[in-house]
Formats: structure tokens, C-alpha cells, sequence
């Protein structure tokens, strides 16, 4: 299952291994879950396994480099950037997230004890 879900993570990025990290996978998936724009300083802090605010700006410049991710002026605070996912990186992880779900109902089938 484990390396099912694995190939399907690596399909959404076409096999670039570049972002088969925990990194990525935290920010990607909780940008996904605010279905939004977050400030910028709270993508930062969605990598979890990152203790440099330094290195994660570095993940997330990447991200939008590659155009993952979109920037933007927050419009209520100059200070402030606003970041979400790009729209066919969402799509993408829409379709990851249902076929992971189908590799693990497709595993506990095959673990489920059987009844006669």
C-alpha cells in the first residue's frame, strides 16, 4: 500500500523526486486543506520537520518557483504575503488523495479476516 501511494504521490510532480520530501508533503497538503490563501509566515510554519524559518522560505520559494504555489500582496496587510496552491497542483492532489483512499481500502480488504 505504502508503495502505491508513494507512485501516486510521484505522479502528481511527473516522477520529479525533487519533492518526494515530508517537507513538501506537509506544506502541500495543509495548503490544500485551507482551500485558500494563508499568510505566507503560516505556510512557513506548516513544515513541520523545518526548524529554520530560513530553510522552509527556501521549500516554499521552490514551490513557487515551479509554480506549485502562488504568491500574492495580502491586500488587508501590506507587510504580509499571501500564498496558495496553484490550481493545477490542487486538481493534482484532489486525484492523489482519491486513489490513496482506494489503496487503503484496497489493503484493509486484503487484511480484513474473512467470514463464511
Amino acid at each position: 500500500m505504502t508503495d502505491q501511494v508513494g507512485e501516486h504521490w510521484l505522479a502528481v510532480f511527473q516522477n520529479d523526486t525533487e519533492f518526494w520530501s515530508a517537507v513538501y508533503w506537509d506544506l502541500f497538503t495543509k495548503l490544500w486543506r485551507a482551500e485558500g490563501d494563508v499568510r505566507k509566515t503560516d505556510a512557513l510554519r506548516y513544515m513541520t520537520a523545518v526548524k529554520s524559518a530560513h530553510t522552509a522560505g527556501k521549500y516554499l520559494e521552490t514551490a513557487i518557483r515551479r509554480g506549485f504555489v502562488e504568491e500574492r500582496d495580502n491586500p488587508v496587510d501590506a507587510r504580509s504575503k499571501l500564498v496558495r496552491l496553484a490550481p493545477g497542483l490542487r486538481t493534482r492532489l484532489d486525484i492523489f488523495l482519491d486513489a490513496a483512499v482506494c489503496e487503503i481500502r484496497r489493503a484493509a480488504e486484503r487484511v480484513a479476516p474473512q467470514t463464511s
